[in-house]
Parts: structure tokens; C-alpha cells; sequence
């Protein structure tokens, strides 16, 4: 019995090793090859158009959304010296990040700024209207500015009647206009209407009166002064006139207060 089972199993192993060996060796079977010929191949006849670039293209590629490689300025001296006035300012007044005080600063720049702009226009426009101007306006400085040669500057020791009586004599009207604005000027400084000092002009002495009436006519008569003796005109005898019973009348006007 032992020696059937023994002779079975020997023979069932030689069937198994002899199926392995088969499948091992057994391959599929080969395809035949596909044979094509020159029916079978297609042309494309599409047409292929060349691209080209504009000339210049690269110029419309500048923009900073074209831009992907950031570059950190370089900081100046005047970087420096605000980020210096921030840390002075941030030890003061403690702000909340280094950013919060530069922006201050800037603020306070700015405003800073404007002030010093503002003052050098108010320099400016002060020199237009006061004496310190007739450099730059000259003919329309000469109208508000009363000019002295040597015998003019003390005025006080003029003769003043004795002056516009020979201006007249010699043909010389405009001359005698302005002695009598200069003896006006006399009569109203005695009077205490105005102060005189050589410097003054005749818009400083405007603002000295302080009667309505008076200041009216002192313009007016001012008018009159720097139209014919600054303006160049010739007057004739008829203005003359006309101009002198004016002055005339003011200075008994100021004269008797």
C-alpha cells in the first residue's frame, strides 16, 4: 500500500514539472506584418503662415505689470536724513512702527514747505507794494514813490512859493506840480496830518490820515501828482490851472485843519 502511494506521488510530480516546462516554452503566435502602400499615405495641404513680431514690440512690454524683477532703490542723503528726523520724532512721540513716523515726518515736510513758500510770495508781493519794489516796477514804483534831488531833502527849508513862481516863469509846469505836492506834504507834516521822513511813500503817508475827507483828498491830489510829473505828460495852460487852484485849495484845507 505505502509502495502505490509512493509510486502516485512520484508520478504526479513528473506531470506538474513537465506542465511548467511547457508553459514556459510555449510562445503566442506572431502577427502577420502590415504592409501599406502609397495609396495609403495622405498629404496635409494646409497652409502654414508665417508669424512675425512687430518692430519695437518689447517698447509696449515696459509697464511695471511687465516688470517681475523688483529693484530696491537706493537710498540718498535726503532718505537718510528723514528716516534720521523719524527716529528723533519716534522717541517723542512713540509711534507704533517705524512706517507711522516716516509718514509723519513726511507730513510735516510737506507743510513746512508750503509755509516757506507762502512767506517768500508775502516778501515778494510786500516788496511789490512798498519801496523796497521800485527796482522791479520801476515806472509803476516811481507813482508811489516821492524821489528828492539834494535841495529836496529837507523840505521844510524850501521856499516853496519862491520855487513855483520861477518853474512858471521858465515854461517849466510839470516842475512846479511837484513843488506843490512837496509843499503840501510840508503843510500836512506841520499840521501833524503825516510824519515826514524822506523814505516814506506816498501810500505810507495815506494810511498816516485819519480823516475820511482829508484821505480822499490827498488821493486824489496823489492822482494828480504822479500822473503829470511820472506819467511824462505835457499839460497845457488850462490843466495847469485846473491843478493848481486844486493844490491851492488843499493846502488851506490842511493848513487850518
Amino acid at each position: 500500500m505505502n509502495r502505490l502511494l509512493l509510486i502516485l506521488s512520484f508520478v504526479l510530480c513528473c506531470n506538474i514539472l513537465n506542465a511548467q516546462d511547457t508553459l514556459v516554452k510555449t510562445e503566442p503566435p506572431k502577427a502577420a506584418p502590415t504592409k501599406y502602400t502609397e495609396a495609403d499615405i495622405s498629404i496635409d495641404s494646409d497652409t502654414i503662415e508665417a508669424k512675425t513680431f512687430q518692430k519695437n514690440f518689447k517698447k509696449e512690454y515696459t509697464d511695471d505689470d511687465f516688470v517681475y524683477e523688483q529693484k530696491i532703490p537706493e537710498k540718498n542723503w535726503w532718505d537718510h536724513f528723514k528716516e534720521w528726523l523719524a527716529g528723533i520724532f519716534d522717541e517723542i512721540f512713540t509711534f507704533k512702527d517705524p512706517q507711522a513716523s516716516l509718514n509723519f515726518v513726511a507730513i510735516l515736510l510737506k507743510v513746512l514747505a508750503i509755509l516757506i513758500v507762502v512767506f517768500v510770495i508775502y516778501l515778494i508781493v510786500k516788496a511789490l507794494i512798498s519801496k523796497e519794489g521800485q527796482w522791479i516796477f520801476s515806472k509803476d514804483a516811481k507813482q508811489k514813490i516821492v524821489h528828492y534831488t539834494d535841495a529836496e531833502k529837507n523840505i521844510h527849508l524850501l521856499d516853496f512859493e519862491k520855487l513855483i513862481k520861477e518853474s512858471i516863469d521858465s515854461g517849466e509846469k510839470r516842475i512846479a506840480i511837484r513843488y506843490y505836492y512837496l509843499w503840501l506834504l510840508k503843510i500836512m507834516a506841520k499840521n501833524h496830518y503825516i510824519e515826514w521822513d524822506i523814505e516814506k511813500t506816498n501810500t505810507d503817508y495815506l494810511y498816516e490820515i485819519k480823516n475820511p475827507a482829508h484821505k480822499e483828498e490827498f488821493t486824489y491830489l496823489s492822482y494828480l501828482y504822479n500822473y503829470i510829473w511820472y506819467g511824462e505828460f505835457e499839460i497845457d495852460e488850462a490843466s495847469f490851472v485846473k491843478v493848481e487852484n486844486q493844490f491851492k485849495k488843499s493846502l488851506k484845507t490842511f493848513n487850518h485843519g
